[in-house]
């Protein structure tokens, strides 16, 4: 990394995750990562590992090389004018605000620098997300700046501004969609005859190795599907009953769902 100071400002949930990923991996040490919160009793934790605290967005920025905006989206504006004064040409400017483009960001901060988008889930935290990123007057070299910072807690790629709003719904709205999943799975695990906490097992490893298996292969899930539904098996029968009654249908329309609401504001 070719950066000594990094500041999230909004230290939330997804920003306490993020700074979270970032100190397990080592990527930055607590002295060079500074947070702010309006409640900085609440980042304790992170203060006694020695990284910066603070209420004033302000003084936090000043010098930073990376500055993370983990706050929402009707807070980037007066966030943005309030750190103004410390943005130089080459601070590198991350939002994390759904909604508000990058021209948008940049006609707040006044000046010409790299702004980009991020939207990471919160498996942030553990090493695990899907981060997309689009990036907006920036030179390849600080595109791999913050590539190589979002590397470090999951798997990062750049895609076309345009594509923003879409991969807020599938990576960062996808993690509940999956976790809902889950919790069916485990609900129907009870109804079968597991404990709740073992049922929950079962479903969370389940989901975690068809993922993998759709990595680490590369397969389309249709292929490894076909491996276990046997002509009139049980996995057919239960996957048509499913479709039946809407399975993929609904999980459609709630991705579509959510995009709307991104795209409409609505």
């Amino acid at each position: 990394m070719k950066a000594d100071k990094l500041v999230i400002i909004g230290g939330g949930n997804l920003g306490s995750a993020i700074a979270a990923g970032i100190l397990d991996k080592g990527l930055f040490k607590p002295s060079q990562l500074t947070i702010t919160r309006r409640r900085t009793n609440l980042l304790s934790d992170f203060k006694e590992k020695g990284v910066v605290i603070t209420k004033n967005n302000l003084e936090a920025s000043q010098n930073a090389d990376i500055i993370l905006l983990a706050v929402k989206p009707y807070q980037l504006e007066a966030i943005v004018q309030e750190i103004k004064p410390a943005l130089k040409a080459d601070t590198i400017v991350v939002s994390l605000a759904t909604g508000v483009d990058s021209e948008q960001i940049h006609s707040f901060c006044g000046i010409q620098l790299p702004i980009f988008r991020a939207m990471p889930n919160t498996a942030v935290e553990i090493g695990e997300s899907m981060t997309c990123i689009s990036s907006y007057n920036a030179k390849e070299e600080q595109d791999e700046i913050v590539l190589e910072l979002f590397r470090q807690m999951g798997q990062a790629l750049i895609v076309p501004e345009e594509l923003m709003a879409a991969s807020t719904v599938l990576a960062a709205c996808g993690i509940a969609y999956a976790m809902r999943f889950i919790r069916a799975a485990t609900q129907g695990g009870i109804e079968i005859g597991f404990g709740s906490r073992l049922a929950l097992q079962i479903a969370a490893q389940t989901v975690k190795g068809a993922a993998d298996l759709l990595i680490q292969k590369g397969n389309h899930p249709e292929d490894e599907i076909d491996k276990v539904t046997t002509p009139r098996g049980v996995t057919i029968s239960g996957l048509n009953e499913m479709e039946h009654q809407g399975f993929s249908s609904s999980l459609i329309k709630g991705l579509l769902t959510s995009f709307n609401k991104i795209e409409n504001g609505k």
